[in-house]
């Protein structure tokens, strides 16, 4: 089973691409589906076929679909939202007015991909090709299973208690704004649903592949994206170069679209450092349908594997034994010190890198150790850990 992610900045082509890529795995006799996680859902248009909430066939081994949210939505956060109801009806919020705040934030993505899980789970499919929403949406919706794991792990257990202790007095003058144990329910199994997420979309057999046009602007989104998904444990395994103008053209104006292109894929590929980049020319129409679009892969891809398995070489968390204690090392391309700050919350590890967070669970070895040091050298974050001799009373050679 192999999971081929597909996301970049709007309008750069991406869900073309994504779509371009699993027409060309199944014409080479692989069965694929290709799902959407984009509330544009403009993979329906890319084939030029209608598709819906279970997969459509397309051709042979071809099936496209695009999640239906509101029944998944009924499914996963009915009970949060009927209590979330309650508390602003009683403070006085308008019916209406109150439907439109409880909706999820970011459910049509969040739940799409607990549909992805889901195929995945099944073992059907050779490939599950995901068409994933512009890159600021990804990297939030990709990070918000380990936050939402630290609130489950940390916050609820406490806070249930407490509830679950009062709840006779409280629901007397309080009413609906005490929560029945349904609602810490379905916020914890959403909770380990998008884990199983996680552990789906971080298995060495899935990355990303991040689609750009050779703009300065867009290239500069594709370089904080290329750290931000290392940071949150993603493995990019190629980028997509789109539109890209073909040179000999006798017109001025095309000469320098290609000149100022080439420029940006010059910054592309040192970027890249070793990663695949696909170039794919400027086409004088827009492919839509399994035919063209099948066809565009062939282009793209040529004789290669589109479906081809991700370089394991370089771990993107390390965690390895020195002679001073541990070494920690988390892989962030492109960042820059500047960017990047880091923390020590009692046995976790908070790295900042542009605005984007993630918090570590250190291992139990880390744990007992005090942070010595750190640098960033050669797209790495090194983090040098020594025994707190407080919690090491023997020496690490005899424990």
């Amino acid at each position: 089973m192999r999971v081929l992610l597909f996301t970049g900045k709007g309008g750069v082509g991406k869900t073309t691409t994504a779509a371009a890529t699993a027409a060309l795995a199944a014409s080479r006799g692989r069965k694929v589906l290709v799902v959407s996680t984009d509330p544009a859902h403009s993979l329906a248009d890319a084939f030029g076929v209608p598709l819906g909430g279970a997969p459509t066939h397309l051709q042979d081994g071809l099936y496209g679909m695009q999640v239906d949210t509101q029944a998944a939505f009924e499914r996963t956060w009915r009970d949060v939202q009927r209590y979330l109801l309650g508390v602003l009806e009683r403070a006085g919020v308008d019916t209406l007015q109150a439907e439109e705040l409880t909706v999820l934030p970011g459910a049509e993505e969040v739940l799409a991909l607990l549909e992805v899980r889901r195929q995945v789970a099944s073992g059907t499919w050779d490939l599950v090709v995901v068409d994933c929403a512009p890159t600021g949406e990804t990297l939030r919706l990709l990070a918000l299973p380990e936050a939402l794991r630290w609130y489950v792990e940390k916050v609820f257990p406490a806070q249930r208690r407490a509830l679950k202790a009062l709840r006779p007095v409280l629901s007397r003058v309080s009413g609906p704004a005490v929560p029945e144990d349904s609602v810490f329910d379905a916020v914890t199994t959403l909770h380990r649903e998008l884990t199983e997420v996680r552990a789906v979309l971080t298995d060495p057999s899935a990355s990303v592949r991040v689609v750009l046009t050779p703009e300065a602007v867009v290239v500069a989104e594709a370089r904080r994206t290329l750290t931000s998904l290392a940071l949150y444990g993603y493995r990019v395994d190629g980028v997509v170069a789109n539109r890209v103008f073909p040179a000999g053209s006798d017109d001025p104006w095309v000469q320098g679209w290609v000149a100022a292109q080439a420029e940006q894929l010059a910054v592309v590929r040192a970027d890249a450092r070793g990663l695949p980049v696909l170039v794919q020319t400027y086409r004088s129409a827009e492919p839509v349908g399994v035919e063209a679009l099948t066809a565009l892969g062939a282009e793209l891809y040529g004789d290669a594997d589109p479906a081809a398995d991700a370089d394991p070489a370089d771990e993107l968390l390390q965690v390895e034994r020195s002679p001073e204690g541990f070494v920690l090392s988390l892989s962030l391309p492109l960042a820059r010190a500047d960017q990047l700050s880091l923390s020590r919350t009692g046995d976790e590890l908070v790295v900042t890198v542009a605005g984007h967070r993630r918090v570590l669970a250190l291992p139990s070895a880390l744990c007992r150790c005090v942070v010595v040091g750190a640098t960033l050298t050669g797209g790495r974050l090194v983090v040098r850990f020594e025994p707190d001799p407080a919690q090491w009373p023997v020496s690490m050679g005899g424990s």
